[in-house]
């Protein structure tokens, strides 16, 4: 009679045991939050190593464009270097010198002199 007993129960504490033990885990610092943290960083991770495979193609065909393209060579050379064909004539445009006259102090001059 007493084993008759103690079964159910024992297979009772057994399932409430596994069921305390399955929930302490499935919350825990390893559980499910931490799953689904670890998956957002690994989609984070593929969608840079996208863009920078993008980035790496588009750098290998700008080299192959500057290896064997001699009008990119030459855009290149004029953007980095300033050069220009030989024959063709440069302007180089500067801002011309402030005024002594001109801004805030040219009203404090006038005041001085009055």
């Amino acid at each position: 009679m007493l084993r008759s007993v103690l079964r159910p129960i024992a297979a009772v504490a057994a399932l409430v045991g596994l069921a305390a033990y399955a929930t302490i885990t499935l919350r825990g610092p390893q559980g499910l939050s931490a799953l689904a943290e670890k998956r957002h960083q690994i989609k984070m991770l593929e969608e840079e190593n996208a863009n920078l495979l993008r980035d790496i193609t588009a750098k290998k065909q700008r080299i192959e464009r500057l290896k064997n393209d001699t009008k990119t060579q030459e855009l290149e050379i004029q953007k980095r270097l300033g050069r220009i064909h030989s024959g063709d004539t440069q302007f180089k445009i500067s801002e011309p010198p402030a005024s002594p006259f001109s801004g805030s102090n040219a009203s404090g001059a006038t005041k001085d002199w009055q």
